[in-house]
């Protein structure tokens, strides 16, 4: 009897080293493994799947004598994708595994796949087979990590915003015509043949056509008077004050009459010693030191000291007594107009009838008032061919780019002569964002510098999967993309604000997506409804796992 207990406790003995010290056996007990991924619900972010992965053997689990080969596969519509195996060893195993003691541990690996169209409907698992001497067993059911991938950021629009060259075109541009009259030194009369000079009979002969020009009107007229910068101060400060007072009234006599019919309140000014005139006449002179006299006036701000220093250049200053300082004795007669431009209504008209005046403000801004591309083409080619202008070659990119002729864009915007203009590189980074060079975009939008540009960093942003940046960088915009970045931080109050009184397709499926966040089944089917209208955003809905509770 007791050689029978014997031999039956051998056997028990022996059957369980088949069942639980057997490496074999180790695919049977595979739920007792704890397999967890984080997220759930993978995410696509920059193009990448990124997902972290927890492994939790038992103890007495992991033979000492055993491999278990763990391959990460990415199953979806139209195929799958595996990851190279993760490779794990008994504590007997001498490979370069990582080792899993007998006594069980936990293990994290970071997961990562490239995003390929279809993954949107897929699920991730985890392949385990025990590999024991010359044998492989699968475990009897892969685990099942998570279900679908969340594809949101891939909404964001592309095409970029552009921003026009601006024009310098006025509506109202102000101009002067002036005329003046010379004293003779220390002397404040005004000689008769000053007034009959060629000059003040022009300047005449302007005023009363005035009148007549429909486009000009006179605002107000001036007259300054002056001393010549020799002499002392004090002498020339009395000098220049009774100068102003004969230069008016010879101009309220002369010309501020019925005669010529402006009859305006005049604007008396002196100025005690004229150096900037004197600079002025210096540097468009032919004197020999003129840089000389110039670095003078520069290294001395003291009239009187100036003065010193150039009549020290005693040859120098026999010049100037006889060539600048006589021009320096003087009155300005100065009419201050203001010339009402073409009005938008004359330039588009213009366009058609007389194309050929209109100077290159003038052709930059007619482009912005008409519709037609086809039109604005015309405009800008115009300004191209008269005035080689830069700011038209941009312009011109930038309506090829709205008639999506985007290589014939990159042809034109390469004419671009002035490379760091920022409506160039603005351009020059939409073009590249377009083609899908996000790095090039980037680095044109940064020199870039321009609101436009900021909002363009922000959809770099979000294709970089720096979300928070993006949100700063659209912050104001309200449009989609603000939406969307808002969105993808999770901000959904702040996404709803903007998308409020929200009509097309594109907005109403961010609205779908915001409500089904929520659970808000019937507000996110509603809007759902909308975005339907359009194909594309119909056929994706259909795949999107952010709509997966609300199905």
């Amino acid at each position: 009897m007791k050689k029978l207990i014997n031999v039956l406790m051998i056997a028990l003995v022996g059957i369980f080293f088949q069942s639980c010290g057997n490496p074999k056996k180790m695919a049977e007990r595979a739920d007792e493994v704890a397999v967890n991924c984080d997220p759930q619900v993978l995410e696509v972010v920059a193009n990448k799947i990124k997902t972290n992965v927890t492994v939790t053997f038992p103890a007495d689990f992991f033979h000492p004598k055993a491999i278990v080969e763990a391959i990460p596969a990415l199953v979806y519509d139209g195929g799958e994708v595996l990851l190279d195996p993760i490779m794990l060893q008994g504590e007997d195993i001498t490979e370069n595994y990582q080792t899993v003691p007998e006594a069980g541990t936990t293990l994290n690996k970071t997961l990562e796949f490239d995003y390929v169209p279809g993954m949107e409907k897929s699920h991730l698992e985890l392949r385990m087979t025990v590999i024991y001497k010359e044998d492989r067993i699968p475990f009897v059911e892969p685990y099942k990590l998570a279900d679908g991938a969340n594809t949101t950021y891939m909404l964001v629009k592309q095409n970029g915003t552009l921003a026009y060259a601006p024009d310098a075109y006025q509506a109202v541009i102000p101009e002067q015509n002036e005329a003046q009259i010379l004293y003779l030194i220390n002397s404040s009369n005004v000689r008769s043949s000053q007034l009959k000079s060629d000059e003040i009979k022009a300047f005449q002969e302007f005023l009363v056509n005035l009148k007549a020009d429909e486009r000009r009107e006179l605002v107000n007229t001036e007259v300054i008077a002056y001393a010549s910068p020799d002499g002392k101060e004090d002498f020339n400060a009395t000098l220049s004050e009774k100068r102003a007072k004969t230069a008016t009234e010879a101009f309220n006599k002369k010309i501020n009459n019925k005669n010529v019919a402006i009859e305006t309140s005049v604007d008396t000014k002196n100025i005690e010693e004229d150096w900037q005139g004197f600079s002025e006449l210096v540097s468009n002179s032919n004197i020999e030191d003129k840089e000389l006299i110039l670095r003078v006036l520069q290294m001395y701000s003291d009239p009187a000291v100036r003065e010193k220093e150039i009549k020290n250049m005693s040859q120098v200053y026999t010049t100037l007594k006889k060539d600048i300082l006589p021009e320096l004795r003087r009155a300005r007669f100065i009419a201050n107009i203001e010339f009402t431009n073409y009005t938008n209504e004359e330039l588009v008209a213009l366009v058609d009838q007389n194309i050929e005046i209109l100077d290159e403000e003038a052709l930059l801004r007619a482009a912005t008032l008409v519709k037609e591309n086809e039109t604005k083409l015309s405009i800008y080619n115009k300004a191209i061919e008269k005035y080689n202008s830069d700011r038209a070659i941009i312009n011109k990119a930038i309506v090829l780019l709205n008639m999506n002729k985007n290589e014939e864009a990159a042809t034109v915007l390469a004419q671009t002569a002035d490379k760091n203009c920022p409506y160039y590189q603005n351009t020059l980074g939409v073009i590249a964002l377009r083609n899908g060079n996000i790095a090039e975009a980037e680095t044109a939008f940064k020199k870039a510098n321009i609101d436009a540009a900021k909002a363009n960093l922000g959809v770099v942003a979000i294709l970089k999967g720096d979300y928070t940046s993006a949100v700063s960088q659209l912050k104001g915009t309200k449009s989609f993309n603000e939406a969307l970045a808002q969105i993808l931080t999770n901000n959904l109050t702040a996404a709803s604000n903007i998308l409020k009184d929200a009509k097309c397709p594109c907005k109403n499926y961010l609205k779908a997506i915001i409500a089904a966040r929520q659970g808000k089944v019937e507000e996110a089917n509603a809007a759902l409804e909308i975005a339907k209208g359009d194909e594309a955003l119909a056929a994706r809905a259909e795949n999107d796992i952010e709509f997966a509770k609300i199905r």
